[in-house]
């Protein structure tokens, strides 16, 4: 009676496995003369006797056991009808098992040298395959059935996320640096790493930083802090907001912007006339001091002191030059522009505005 050979394989149709043992639990009678297919991209460890006896690459292979056809039933009578010759083939998937996820389960802390303590999550993915099946199985997957990639992620989230934390802390002084450091860190992080996989017979292929960032709340502080930088000074920028509003209230008299406008106009106009004292008071401080002007045509450094005096002598300024006039001048002594001088009232002798018929304080009548 002819015997029929064995032939064992094993396909994958999911491709996350990374093992399969054939049989998945325990042992299995192979007869003389079966035949191992391995196929590309895979690896067989045949076991017998506990231990591993050789690693099979793609191809076809003729298993020699001590399982003779005819000898097997007569062997096994004292072993309770089994076989004392068994075997287990144990396949392991040698492709590159690519965009493998990583990322920190909670958020690590980090001393940024400009916003102190910050709360970092990191994510990315990695590559890696099987470089050393004999390995790998005695190491890692040991007599399970079946081994997949999910068994593995855990792991090797924790080994990447210990050497990421240890690199960032070596290397970077601030998180705004992490731009321009996302290559460098990815390449240093898979050198550090490299070995950890190694001893467990995988080869880290690829790894990739994707993203290192802070809490959200942290992140709108950054962005506040940037709008900040980009208005520059902000004296200057809320007196152009001032004036832009008081502008734009003074042209809402369109359609639907009657009494709205005029309440808008009437409220910043308030508000403005609060502020020009404080504004007028401190330009003329400025002046008194000798200090710089301010922008928008006050009287330049030179002239401040004169200006001082002539404002505090009854005086004033020309209205076409802007330099200081002293008291009673009839003529600009600087670009000889000429000025109205004020009369005196015949009455109660107060000064009475140029061109008027009657006093404002007595309300006598002026001559020509």
């Amino acid at each position: 009676m002819a015997q029929t050979l064995e032939v064992i394989e094993h396909y994958d149709p999911t491709g996350e496995e990374i093992v399969y043992r054939f049989p998945q639990e325990g042992t299995a009678e192979i007869k003389m003369g079966a035949q191992l297919v391995v196929h590309e991209a895979q690896e067989a460890v045949l076991y017998r006797d506990g231990r591993a006896l050789d690693v099979f690459g793609p191809g076809r292979h003729t298993l020699t056991t001590q399982n003779i056809p005819l000898l097997t039933k007569f062997l096994a009578m004292p072993f309770g009808g089994k076989s004392p010759f068994r075997v287990a083939v144990v396949f392991v998937n040698k492709r590159t098992f690519v965009d493998q996820k990583w990322g920190t389960r909670e958020p690590v802390v980090f001393r940024d040298s400009e916003l102190g303590m910050v709360r970092l999550r990191a994510f990315g993915n990695y590559a890696y395959r099987i470089a050393d099946s004999q390995l790998f199985v005695n190491t890692i997957v040991g007599s399970q059935g079946v081994y997949d990639t999910d068994r593995l992620k855990d792991f090797y989230r924790d080994i990447i996320v210990s050497r990421l934390n240890d690199l960032l802390g070596e290397t970077l002084e601030t998180i705004f640096d992490l731009p321009r450091f996302y290559d460098e860190l990815g390449t240093a992080a898979k050198s550090r790493m490299a070995e950890d996989f190694a001893k467990y017979g995988v080869d880290l292929t690829d790894f990739y930083i994707n993203s290192i960032t802070p809490p959200d709340e942290v992140q709108q502080k950054i962005d506040e802090r940037a709008a900040m930088g980009a208005i520059g000074d902000m004296d200057q920028y809320m007196r152009f907001k001032a004036a832009q509003a008081i502008q734009d209230a003074a042209q809402g008299g369109g359609e639907g912007g009657g009494a709205a406008s005029a309440g808008m106009g009437l409220g910043l106009g308030a508000g403005f006339g609060a502020m020009m004292p404080g504004m007028i008071s401190q330009a003329m401080q400025q002046a008194q001091q000798g200090g710089a002007p301010a922008a928008g045509g006050a009287p330049a450094a030179g002239a401040a002191a004169g200006a001082g005096a002539a404002v505090a002598g009854g005086g004033g300024f020309c209205p076409a030059c802007g330099k200081p006039v002293p008291a009673g001048a009839k003529f600009c002594p600087h670009c000889g522009h000429k000025l109205a001088v004020e009369g005196v009232c015949s009455e109660c002798g107060k000064p009475v505005p140029p061109g008027s018929k009657f006093c404002p304080n007595c309300g006598a009548k002026q001559g020509a």
